[in-house]
């Protein structure tokens, strides 16, 4: 659990103000000075990390006002009153308001911190509390968006959450089809902010008038931009500008396209990509990640047949294989059309017939692996003496097509 550290605190005598706020950074605590109720007001939120501690007798509107206005945006926002010399009666009167305790002023630094500290515990477990919640809500959106059992899916996963938990921009890259899109929602839905807005758009598309609007109706959650190499070079310095603004949403950038090379030629913002570069997640291609194909290919045949309305067909281990043995160039937007023609019924012929003679020749040698494998209840062993094949050779080949000796086990 993340310790909270920051104390918004309010008083219009700037000596006690200053005095009090030096006493937190020495105790390593990150104080907001304020000297009134409109300057404090705009600092309180439902997502404040931290606790308020105000002084009751102030011009305008008093510490009162200001504890009542808190409790309306949070009721669980710890505030502690600061009172003068006989306004002990006004202080308990405020306990009972809901104020989480008062000092008397002049307060001794070690009394005045082990207030603040407590409060801190209390406010950090009810964030703590409320975080656990909103992922009981939502589910681990990393799991439940980003399927697969490899190790580089396990570790895009982690990743994701990391990054998530980061206040950090987000470069997710990969090639085309690899769904960056998705990954970019992954990182927002684990995020802080994942109750706001998530915005996505087509970078080739956004003017710096359209990014400025975006940032501002995305204030406290996430702008996606797809295909960050699209970005007008004028875009590109309005970006730039608006990363450096406070108060902005998390910026996910994606990019198929080698943002490095584009920098070092030229063609893209050289201090944009730096910044990018910070924190990136790469979506790694089918093709590095076999063992993934089964599970994505039978959640998008699982999904197509629901949409539709279809019985899920049996997908037999040669499917498997055929599938587990190519390249998917388009990647999980190929597999997932693939899994679509699957469950309505069509066959993958038309892709067979343009295949190479070596192409053909490797489907024969696959399907014969996977029948001595079937004659033999999955028994590796005895399906290479079936074939007359050495052991090794055996599963070199098993390797190389991509077929599994323990699907076929009996």
């Amino acid at each position: 659990m993340a310790h909270i550290e920051r104390v918004l605190l309010v008083d219009d005598d700037a000596s006690v103000r200053e005095a009090l706020g030096q006493t937190l950074e020495l105790a390593d605590l990150t104080p907001t000075l304020a000297a009134s109720y409109i300057e404090a007001k705009d600092h309180i939120s439902r997502d404040f990390a931290g606790v308020v501690v105000s002084d009751i007798r102030m011009p305008g509107k008093d510490g009162f006002a200001l504890l009542d206005y808190a409790r309306s945006v949070d009721p669980e926002l710890p505030v502690i009153l600061l009172t003068g010399e006989g306004d002990v009666p006004m202080a308990v009167r405020g306990i009972s308001a809901g104020a989480f305790d008062f000092l008397e002023k002049p307060c001794a630094p070690k009394e005045f911190l082990a207030v603040v500290e407590k409060a801190l515990k209390t406010r950090a477990l009810v964030v703590e509390n409320r975080r656990l919640k909103r992922q009981v809500q939502q589910g681990d959106a990393a799991a439940r968006l980003l399927r697969g059992s490899s190790d580089l899916s396990r570790k895009m996963r982690e990743e994701a959450r990391a990054l998530a938990r980061s206040a950090a921009d987000v470069l997710v890259t990969g090639e085309p089809g690899v769904g960056t899109a998705k990954m970019a929602e992954v990182v927002h839905l684990l995020s802080a902010g994942s109750m706001a807005p998530f915005l996505k758009f087509s970078a080739s598309a956004m003017s710096p008038e359209a990014l400025t609007t975006a940032f501002e109706e995305a204030r406290g959650g996430s702008v996606f931009l797809d295909e960050i190499a699209g970005l007008s070079r004028p875009a590109q310095f309005a970006l730039l500008e608006l990363l450096e603004t406070h108060d902005r949403p998390r910026l996910i950038a994606g990019t198929y396209a080698d943002l490095r090379g584009k920098a070092e030629e030229g063609g893209f913002s050289p201090d944009l990509f730096y910044r990018l570069e910070a924190a990136v997640i790469r979506i790694p291609p089918l093709r590095e990640r076999r063992e993934d194909i089964p599970v994505l290919f039978r959640h998008y045949v699982n999904i197509a047949c629901e949409q539709s309305d279809l019985p899920v067909p049996e997908i037999t281990p040669d499917v498997i294989s055929r599938l587990m043995a190519q390249d998917w160039p388009g990647n999980a937007r190929s597999l997932m059309n693939a899994a679509m023609r699957f469950a309505m019924g069509l066959t993958e012929g038309e892709a067979q017939e343009e295949l190479g003679l070596a192409e053909q020749l490797a489907q024969v040698e696959r399907s014969l692996l996977i029948a001595a494998l079937q004659r033999h209840g999955g028994n590796a062993t005895e399906a290479a003496k079936g074939l007359k094949l050495p052991r090794k050779t055996f599963y070199d080949k098993l390797t190389r097509h991509g077929v599994k000796a323990e699907l076929y086990r009996a």
